[in-house]
């Protein structure tokens, strides 16, 4: 039987409101792509990203396309080169390992490792606010091991000292989210350094970053949406000493482990992220991140409920998969 590709488009309420440094968001907008063998069933999540240019019914148009060329067998390597970087790729290519998978009863852990995959711990976002508020999120999360912050406006560097004075036994990412200036970036990195901050994501926007070269990284420096593929590594070394990995960008799983394992050979610290979505994104990226550096996969975390099954989450720590959920 040929395989059947369908996409539905679902929405998911966060608990609260999630900001950053671009706006906010009271609900997460994921797109799921199935294939379907006649015997067995695969499955992707997407979520598509504004700042990428990315809508949920041009995604859901794109997925759609490709449906003909799905049925008539096309794998994952072929895919990467009949759909671009982004969140339908992602979609695609994840749905494909999962069907493998089904299909062969081989997990697809075995096909990335010798040894079985371990629950990882992940940081957990606290979303952009006043100095106020953003030091009563790191109170209430004080027990965490790792907490990522969003930052990007004028008066970081009180949000920083609030959090870390909040939250003073974990370990804490910044993340400006392209929010930072020429201006403020020496002061607002010597601030982070003082206050012990173990990774800044992004500060400056993409194509006005050159000035990293020649700031001093008092803190280490992750490219976020700097970084999608591995032809954007060569033009990164000299301005960051971390990447970070999103299925969403890179387009799947397979592109993500290429482009983990160049940035490797490039001598780059590997994050592992994600956007807000649910245990269905998230499932690929906690194989993928297996031997990454920092790791960011608290997308259900942050909302109001999840799918049936998810991932097991104790605390900031997210166990490997189980096959009914993917892979």
């Amino acid at each position: 039987m040929a395989r059947v590709l369908s996409v539905n488009a679902e929405r998911f309420p966060i608990a609260g409101t999630f900001t950053i440094s671009r706006g906010s968001k009271t609900e997460a907008e994921v797109i799921v792509c199935t294939i379907s063998d006649g015997s067995f069933v695969g499955r992707g999540e997407c979520v598509p990203y504004k700042r990428y240019g990315e809508t949920m019914e041009g995604v859901r148009d794109a997925i759609e396309a490709i449906a003909p060329a799905i049925a008539a067998g096309m794998g994952r390597k072929a895919l990467i080169d009949a759909m671009p970087a982004g969140a339908a790729r992602n979609a695609v290519d994840c749905a494909l390992w999962d069907l493998e998978a089904k299909t062969s009863g081989n997990p697809v852990w075995r096909e990335l490792s010798q040894t079985p995959p371990t629950s990882l711990e992940t940081a957990y976002t606290l979303s952009l606010g006043t100095p106020e508020a953003m030091a009563a999120q790191a109170r209430e999360n004080a027990g965490r091991p790792l907490l990522k912050v969003k930052i990007g406006g004028d008066n970081d560097i009180a949000r920083i000292r609030a959090v870390t004075e909040a939250a003073p036994n974990s370990r804490i990412i910044l993340d400006a989210n392209e929010g930072w200036t020429d201006e403020n970036i020496r002061e607002n990195l010597a601030a982070a350094a003082k206050l012990g901050i173990a990774l800044i994501e992004q500060p400056l926007p993409v194509g006005k970053d050159g000035i990293l070269r020649q700031v001093p990284h008092l803190v280490p420096l992750c490219a976020d949406e700097s970084v999608h593929g591995v032809d954007d590594l060569e033009k990164l070394a000299g301005l960051y000493d971390a990447i970070n990995i999103k299925l969403d960008k890179a387009g799947g799983l397979t592109a993500a482990l290429a482009l983990r394992d160049r940035a490797k050979d490039l001598g780059f610290s590997i994050m592992v992220g994600c956007m807000v979505g649910t245990s269905l994104a998230m499932a690929p990226a906690v194989l993928l991140a297996q031997s990454a550096d920092f790791v960011d996969l608290d997308g259900p975390l942050l909302l109001a409920r999840d799918r049936e099954p998810g991932l097991l989450y104790r605390g900031s720590e997210v166990s490997p998969p189980d096959a009914a959920l993917w892979g």
